[in-house]
């Protein structure tokens, strides 16, 4: 049974991580502390042996992609299943906005509540449910598609809290006790169809301390 590596990222930080504003699916770039950030991850990776890079089609994700590919003359691939969450009308506010407009369902999303939908806004969002399983999914098939390979995949804090959960099989009602950091390392193996935890959150590559995840 060939076991295939999983380098998952976190994009970089961008202006609206840093003033807790949901992105979901809105085509936020790196602020010049992501690019930083971005920077340091590629030098880090830079001796890895690496086979393929992809990365979710979002600017941030691409971006800090970019970084890690252009050490090892390889393209990035992009693959929108590796996309953040989307919240629907959720997407573009603020934390404190997206209480006071929608406090039901703010309580149902705080509450973790994994059936819950947002409203639609732009975009129609996705239950907690459906997000892990598209999520996990596209994992999964990168590792099928590329058995035996070492990949580095850049995503975003929603898809890699997926990942933990299910290489760790915790429930997905339960709050999330774990950080997950802008342009952290963390390092997965798949096997068998099945994802499992080697090591999380690398972060010595980066200073100051990058943030913990916001969508």
């Amino acid at each position: 049974m060939q076991t295939t590596s999983l380098i998952l990222i976190r994009h970089g930080e961008t202006s609206w991580n840093a003033e807790r504003r949901l992105q979901g699916h809105i085509d936020i770039a790196l602020n010049a502390e992501g690019e930083r950030q971005a920077a340091a991850l590629g030098e880090a990776l830079g001796c890895e042996r690496i086979d393929l890079v992809a990365a979710s089609d979002l600017r941030r994700a691409h971006q800090t992609a970019q970084a890690v590919a252009a050490r090892h003359g390889l393209p990035v691939q992009l693959d929108p299943a590796l996309r953040e969450r989307c919240y629907g009308a959720f997407e573009g506010l603020l934390y404190a906005e997206i209480e006071q407009r929608f406090p039901d369902q703010f309580a149902a999303w705080q509450g973790r509540d994994i059936d819950a939908i947002m409203p639609s806004g732009a975009r129609r969002a996705e239950s907690f449910r459906q997000f892990h399983a598209r999520s996990v999914g596209a994992l999964l098939a990168f590792a099928q598609a590329h058995r035996g390979k070492t990949l580095v995949l850049v995503a975003h804090g929603g898809v890699l809290e997926c990942a933990y959960r299910s290489a760790l099989g915790l429930p997905l009602q339960t709050p999330r006790t774990f950080s997950v950091t802008n342009a952290s390392i963390n390092r997965f193996s798949v096997a068998g169809g099945k994802l499992s935890l080697t090591s999380w959150g690398e972060v010595a590559h980066l200073a100051p301390d990058a943030l913990d995840e916001l969508p």
